[in-house]
């Protein structure tokens, strides 16, 4: 798997009361939910990228306060008119 060094400030660990494993841990989990969030990548794909089974990653997405279901005004209107 490639590594990425990341250079951040000491004091960025202490806001977090994280030491640096924790740290990293929890910025990749960060980065997973705002791409899913977002759209960019699956729920699969981003519990990959966190490090997480995909029902550690729905867990990390309730914490977060990210709905585990993405869908656009459009598709819920399509969802709701084919439950008709």
């Amino acid at each position: 798997m490639p590594e990425l060094t990341v250079e951040l400030p000491e004091s960025a660990f202490a806001a977090l009361r994280k030491d640096p494993g924790e740290f990293a841990s929890e910025m990749r989990i960060a980065a997973a939910v705002k791409w899913y969030e977002l759209g960019m990548i699956s729920q699969e794909k981003a519990a990959e990228i966190a490090g997480l089974s995909r029902a550690h990653f729905i867990s990390a997405l309730n914490r977060l306060q990210v709905s585990p279901l993405q869908y656009s005004s459009e598709e819920l209107g399509e969802e709701l008119q084919d439950a008709d």
